[in-house]
């Protein structure tokens, strides 16, 4: 039947169980009422009707039964016996009050209980059929009147009893109508909900995880809502949340003005602006403004600004130069390898006909600027060399303490009046997950690039490993050379980039990007360290080794270079 499909869905929704238990208060309320009644009117009256009372006492313990027991859903919307426990004790009950009665009570009226039960929680078919009952039991009414008494209008009562079963069924068609009406609302409203629930909740995950910061401001610039990333660039401390003003802060100034600009212009604006804070760098943001639908209400109008980090724009296109400016580098370094060993080896060549000392000057100058182009052009190539060893190298542990003093051995050994340090091995017998070759590597940019700007004292260069946690390692080089300044510090693992001219910018590079492969970090920090002349302050190049049993970290950033 379409009814039953239409009020099957929503029957245990909550309106229909709060109609249910209505119905079912109802009823008791009834019976009670009527129980009362009845011994009242029968103890003023003084003629007693002890079948009607056990009918209303019967009715009362039906309704209050199935209050209790059938209050967690109402029976399911089709006809069936399971209605018997309501609508039929109803129907029973009504009848047998208007047969037992012998005065001039008309109990008729209160079959209508059944039938908007049927008409609001049933089928159409059940509504119908509930009201044809009522019906019957009207016209049979009738019939036992005119059984009962010899004078009156029979024709009268059974046209009453007909006109009566006309209003029921009309009513209740109508109400079972709206009963439906109400259903297809409901459920357009809780298919909205879900969808605007569902809606909210993709646009707040979203927005969440959006990298560019988004806000939500007010005509007052108060920040209404902010993600993670928005609240990031603005530089909030941690645990703050909107609402907050723009104006209470002057690098924020900027957008208060695109915002006001966005209100007054009532158009989507777009700007690169800058956030300068006391003692920091200027953050580079490009912000684009948008308005929300307007509104009646005055002042509910929002502008949503979505702020885009310009310094990761400039990272990410200074990342696809370097990458292009690798693989051109590694393709000149390439060919300038066979033609630079011809005029190494034809210098030797002259250099041994040579008798003139001025001469020979010349040629040991040709032969030491011929070797720094061929560590150039080594260097560049040693990128794709390091990215095919790691790539082909299987997985392997080394005693971390152990190896590192052997290469400390090896290179100090080179020059040892100038490589002195203050050693500090603090690791044991802890084994870290990291080829020993790779590692020397490392160690040995580290050692370098070190002795390039530390001072002449004894402990100027200061090598140490020590244990932070079960499992947890760390190399430290430090060197007490001067300060960097803010814009080489920020390029420092870029490869191509060097504070020297006469350097190709690629040890540090290759040092993370040796790191990175066996899921190490590398990182610089400016600290302090004590020395024979109290704490000095110096640069601390720091590799924090993978903890033992992991698994391999992802690979680096800068895999996609091809040399």
């Amino acid at each position: 039947m379409p009814g039953m499909a239409v009020l099957a869905p929503a029957l245990e929704d909550t309106p229909f169980l709060r109609l249910w238990h209505g119905f079912l208060t109802g009823r008791a309320m009834v019976a009670l009422a009527l129980l009362l009644l009845q011994a009242l009117g029968q103890a003023l009256n003084q003629t007693p009707e002890p079948g009607v009372l056990l009918v209303c006492l019967a009715y009362l313990a039906a309704t209050t039964a199935l209050r209790v027991v059938g209050r967690h859903a109402p029976p399911a919307p089709h006809s069936g016996l399971h209605w018997l426990p309501s609508i039929g004790v109803d129907l029973v009950a009504v009848g047998a009050l208007q047969l037992l009665h012998t005065g001039g009570m008309n109990f008729t009226p209160l079959f209508g209980l059944p039938i908007l039960m049927a008409s609001v929680l049933g089928t159409l078919t059940l509504a119908l059929g509930t009201t044809a009952a009522a019906t019957l039991l009207l016209l049979a009414w009738a019939w036992w009147l005119g059984q009962q008494t010899t004078g009156g209008d029979a024709a009268q009562r059974y046209l009453q009893a007909a006109l009566t079963g006309t209003g029921y069924f009309i009513v209740a068609f109508l109400i079972h109508q709206l009963s439906a009406r109400l259903v297809r609302e409901q459920q357009i409203a809780q298919h909205s909900k879900m969808a605007a629930l569902l809606q909210s909740q993709v646009s707040a995950l979203v927005i969440q995880n959006l990298t560019d910061g988004v806000l939500v401001v007010d005509e007052e610039c108060t920040v209404r809502m902010a993600n993670p990333a928005g609240l990031l660039l603005l530089g909030c401390t941690p645990g703050s949340a909107p609402p907050f003003t723009l104006e209470q802060t002057s690098p924020w100034q900027p957008l208060v003005a695109m915002s006001r600009h966005t209100f007054h212009q009532e158009q989507p604006q777009v700007a690169d602006v800058n956030l300068m804070g006391e003692g920091q760098s200027p953050i580079g943001l490009h912000v684009r403004t948008w308005l929300t639908a307007p509104r009646r209400t005055p002042g509910s109008r929002l502008c949503v600004m979505f702020l885009h980090d310009l310094r990761e724009m400039q990272a990410r296109l200074r990342t696809e130069k370097l990458a292009a400016m690798g693989r051109m580098s590694a393709a000149v370094a390439h060919e300038i390898r066979n033609p630079l060993a011809a005029i190494v080896q034809a210098n030797a060549l002259l250099e041994e006909e040579l008798q003139d000392p001025g001469q020979k000057r010349l040629t040991h100058m040709v032969q030491q600027n011929a070797d720094r182009l061929a560590r150039i052009a080594e260097e560049i190539l040693d990128i794709a060399r390091v990215q095919h060893q790691i790539s082909h190298a299987p997985a392997a542990t080394v005693a971390l303490d152990e190896t590192v003093a052997q290469i400390w051995r090896d290179w100090s050994s080179h020059d040892p009046a100038r490589r002195q340090a203050l050693v500090a091995l603090g690791t044991g017998a802890i084994h870290v997950e990291f080829d020993a070759e790779h590692l020397r590597r490392v160690l040995v940019n580290l050692l370098d690039n070190a002795l390039r700007f530390m001072g002449s004292a004894p402990d100027s260069l200061q090598l140490s490993t020590r244990l932070h946690a079960p499992g947890q390692a760390s190399m430290q080089v430090w060197s007490d050379g001067p300060p960097m300044d803010q814009s080489v510090e920020r390029h420092l693992f870029e490869p191509f980039f060097s504070s020297e001219s006469r350097s190709s910018g690629l040890g540090l590079y290759i040092c993370r990007e040796l790191c990175e492969r066996h899921g190490a970090s590398i990182g610089y920090q400016r600290a302090s360290r004590p020395t024979q002349r109290g704490d000095v302050e110096g640069n601390a190049f720091t590799v924090h080794f993978r903890k033992t049993g992991q698994l391999q970290a992802p690979a680096s950033l800068f895999d996609t270079i091809v040399v």
